[in-house]
């Protein structure tokens, strides 16, 4: 049978219990709910417990996609894990989602374009299918943006929460359209020192997270709005079609003005960082993925994702609500 693309079966998500509000944080640091409320839009984020890891979230959203999807784990060939916090180096956080669903003998790797790797991974997952590489594939956004944060730092670690987001990607075949539009990706390496999450050597002070946000913030409201524009272009559709925008939920003031500039009238626009915060590479399934849940996009609607990150990097496409 021919494969004319990929398409989303399935989303699910996973979330740590313990919510760390807005309040909790002004006991830690010099902050009020009404200070970061303003600048980023945050009111609460779950963090995860410290025995509670990026594999163990991954797996937890993952078992939840492939249930959804109704599939049997042993037909899924490849499982990707975007992922920029993973501690452990081998085996890989794809590989260890593999052994916990009990996938027989998919390919496994994980790949880290920090907050734009679910984009990157959904791309590579689409690319994987439509060169006949795989007919099923898992594809996982997660990160413990927690485990490397500076509690001290106001400006950064009131932004990010611990979670993660899972998509099932099959084959779109007999003649029907793909559900995973062309890709637009690529970065600004020169700019790159912008966002980092760095560590002098295993001798050294332990990785934390650092970033310009003033930079970052300028980059994203003047930059992305021409990429999300491409990538509709690509899928051959207006912005006033989209039946919703889902862009990495980093801040909502570059929410709002990324989907301003894009046009995307009528569109359901996805707000989860109120709720969630930054949540790195799960926080487009994350958020779409909550969607799909409330019903709030009908299954075959357009939804541009658009995910955006340290590198300076972005990836777009348009895919057909599941």
């Amino acid at each position: 049978m021919t494969v004319t693309g990929s398409r989303i079966l399935s989303l699910a998500h996973h979330q740590p219990t313990r919510v760390l509000t807005n309040d909790d944080l002004a006991a830690l640091v010099d902050t009020s709910d009404a200070w970061i409320r303003s600048r980023v839009g945050i009111a609460t984020r779950h963090i995860a417990a410290e025995d509670e890891s990026v594999a163990d979230m991954a797996a937890g959203a993952a078992a939840k996609a492939v249930a959804r999807a109704g599939v049997d784990a042993a037909d899924i060939d490849l499982v990707i894990v975007a992922t920029c916090t993973a501690v452990d180096r081998m085996p890989s956080i794809a590989a260890r989602v593999a052994r916990h669903l009990e996938v027989p003998a998919a390919a496994v790797f994980d790949l880290n374009a920090a907050c734009a790797g679910f984009s990157y991974a959904l791309a590579t997952a689409d690319l994987a299918v439509r060169g006949g590489s795989s007919r099923s594939a898992l594809v996982v956004g997660v990160d413990k943006m927690s485990d490397f944060l500076d509690w001290q730092d106001r400006s950064t670690c009131v932004i990010f929460g611990d979670g993660a987001g899972a998509a099932v990607v099959v084959a779109a075949e007999g003649g029907a359209a793909a559900g995973v539009g062309p890709v637009v990706w690529g970065s600004q390496p020169q700019r790159g020192s912008a966002i980092t999450l760095q560590t002098s050597g295993p001798a050294g002070p332990p990785a934390l997270f650092r970033q310009d946000g003033h930079v970052v913030y300028r980059w994203a409201v003047t930059s992305l709005a021409p990429v999300a524009r491409q990538a509709c272009e690509r899928a051959g559709i207006d912005p006033s079609q989209l039946a919703a925008v889902v862009t990495h939920q980093a801040n909502l003031r570059i929410i709002e003005a990324v989907t301003k500039q894009l046009g995307a009238t009528g569109a359901v626009v996805a707000r989860d960082v109120v709720d969630s915060g930054n949540t790195s590479a799960a926080s487009v399934p994350m958020a779409l993925s909550k969607l799909v849940e409330r019903a709030e996009v009908p299954s075959g609607a357009p939804v541009l994702l658009l995910g955006f990150g340290a590198g300076l990097s972005y990836a777009a496409q348009v895919v057909a609500c599941p």
